[in-house]
């Protein structure tokens, strides 16, 4: 009778525990539901420099770079020049050598086909004036110094701020703007030092250029002109 009763007892602890040793729900999920909810793909991210080119694109630009033009051109003359392109100040800028010297003028058209219309106007010149597309790259690296900096040519070696300062007095102007480089030109031995420096507005800036051009700075006689 022990036997029998033990042998029962083995049976009902066996049927009793067996349950406990199922799988959690979670675990008995399907391996392919269970993965479709893990692994579920993620939206792809936006391309900050893919949205900048689609928003330029979409407002039609075409950039240039007009060649032949001279000197003492200034935005007004190319304006005029091309008329009928709506250009305005603001989508031109001079492109200026080491020495800043005016080598070209980036143009902005807002349409291809206002660029079409001044190739035509172009090609009226016979090779005079030299008209390219370029690339957008070309005309952010150039620095719009929109009439308002005033570059000095002529200041000697030994010159320093205070003198600077002293040869634009009675001008309102940036003093912490003031710059100076220097450089040789190619197959010269000569050091240029040119120093820009930068003002409230234009017309301060013209009204610099007129009241010290030729003026004299340590003796050395300055010459003083507008970067557009």
């Amino acid at each position: 009778m022990n036997l029998v009763r033990n042998a029962i007892q083995s049976h009902v602890l066996v049927r009793t525990i067996k349950p406990t040793h199922a799988l959690p729900p979670f675990l008995r999920e399907s391996p392919k539901r269970f993965s479709t909810e893990t692994d579920q793909p993620q939206p792809p991210q936006p391309d900050v420099s893919v949205d900048q080119f689609l928003n330029s694109a979409s407002k039609g630009f075409v950039h240039a770079r007009l060649s032949g033009t001279m000197r003492h051109t200034m935005k007004s003359d190319i304006i005029s020049l091309l008329e009928g392109c709506t250009l305005t100040p603001d989508d031109i800028k001079v492109s200026y050598s080491r020495s800043l010297f005016p080598v070209a003028m980036m143009l902005r058209f807002s349409s291809p086909a206002l660029f079409s219309n001044a190739t035509r106007i172009i090609r009226r010149f016979d090779r005079l004036y030299r008209l390219e597309r370029v690339d957008l790259y070309d005309w952010d690296i150039v620095t719009p110094y929109n009439g308002k900096t005033v570059v000095l040519q002529g200041i000697p070696r030994n010159a320093l701020v205070e003198d600077i300062e002293r040869f634009l007095s009675g001008c309102d102007y940036d003093s912490s703007s003031i710059q100076t480089v220097a450089f040789t030109r190619p197959g010269s031995t000569n050091v240029v030092r040119l120093t820009t420096v930068q003002f409230p507005s234009q017309i301060q800036a013209v009204n610099a250029c007129i009241t010290k051009n030729r003026s004299l700075c340590l003796n050395n006689q300055i010459s003083v002109r507008v970067l557009q």
